[in-house]
């Protein structure tokens, strides 16, 4: 068993370590360039290759990933909550058995809840390299991703093959399927029909939080972004706030029981604690222990943005129900 740290642990933004074959469609075209992060917990990649910076969860994962202009993450759907907020760049996030059911596109420092037991998928339509933060819902994020069986198709014909354990096995390593394994079943017609089809109107209003409103309603405190009576009114197993300059930080000297991660959006965040100070900066992730006094504000003058996630005794999922 892990022991528990007594100081905050940061993974810098420049030190994360990519895994370029964590899912199914690694060798697809146009989805074959994605790098994948795993920085809080377990995450869901399907590859023995991914590194994890950080295996302990606070009753959820933090994850990222990166990928440059065109390139896409094929359509999946989670048995937890996914909650994306864009780091860098521009992307479209698009939803529904073949893609085609609603979009929306989001800028730098928007966050999408995306509901649960939908099929979603994303991609870069920026002009330079960009990146989104994700956060998952419950210890092991549900267990897996879940494809549309025509990701599967297409990822065998480009020599990967996701196992019913939930690893992948890439034949252009020389890989095949061990004795007594068989492949992850598709997806039947009758439970395809359990994945509902919603628009954009169902979708947009109800789930995504833009970066100018936020900052707008975080001045003088914080604004709730994601829980009960919050701007995304959701119960994932976690919640979130969204501090700027304007939150009135130098009133942020507490102590809390339960775990708290910090993610810097915008500017450069000071984290202080017993006698020690450390400074965060966008992309830098922040895992709090409980118990541990720690104050946080600006470090610089200018813009600042940061997202503050902590667990809830709400199930991770699913967030939505037909």
């Amino acid at each position: 068993m892990q022991q528990q740290s007594t100081s905050p642990r940061i993974v810098r933004h420049g030190e994360l370590i990519p895994c370029r074959t964590a899912f199914i469609d690694a060798h697809t075209p146009g989805s074959d360039k994605k790098e994948n992060f795993t920085i809080v917990g377990g995450g869901v990649s399907e590859s023995p290759d991914q590194h994890v910076h950080i295996k302990e969860t606070p009753g959820f994962n933090i994850g990222a990933a990166g990928q440059p202009p065109g390139c896409r993450n094929s359509l999946h759907s989670h048995r937890t909550a996914e909650v994306f907020f864009v780091l860098e760049g521009r992307w479209r996030f698009f939803w529904g058995r073949w893609g085609n059911a609603g979009e929306v596109v989001l800028e730098e420092g928007d966050i999408f809840d995306i509901p649960t037991g939908i099929f979603r998928g994303f991609e870069n339509i920026g002009q330079e390299h960009g990146m989104i933060m994700a956060i998952l819902g419950g210890d092991d994020a549900g267990g897996g991703v879940i494809w549309a069986p025509q990701v599967v198709q297409d990822a065998e014909e480009h020599g990967l093959v996701l196992a019913s354990t939930g690893r992948l096995y890439d034949a252009k390593k020389g890989e095949s399927l061990p004795a007594g394994i068989t492949p992850m079943p598709l997806l039947s017609d009758e439970e395809l029909e359990d994945f509902p089809e919603l628009g954009a109107r169902d979708v947009v209003p109800a789930y995504i939080a833009r970066k100018w409103d936020m900052i707008s309603l975080s001045q003088g405190r914080p604004a709730r972004v994601i829980g009960e009576d919050a701007m995304i009114v959701d119960r994932p197993g976690f919640e979130v706030e969204f501090i700027s300059r304007g939150s009135n930080t130098d009133s942020f000297r507490y102590c809390i029981g339960e775990y708290e991660v910090l993610m810097p959006t915008e500017g450069y965040w000071r984290i202080s604690w017993e006698a020690t100070s450390d400074v965060l900066a966008p992309g830098d992730t922040c895992l709090v222990p409980p118990g541990l006094g720690r104050c946080i504000e600006p470090a610089v003058s200018g813009p600042a943005g940061l997202f503050r996630v902590r667990g809830t005794t709400d199930p991770a999922g699913p967030t939505w129900r037909p």
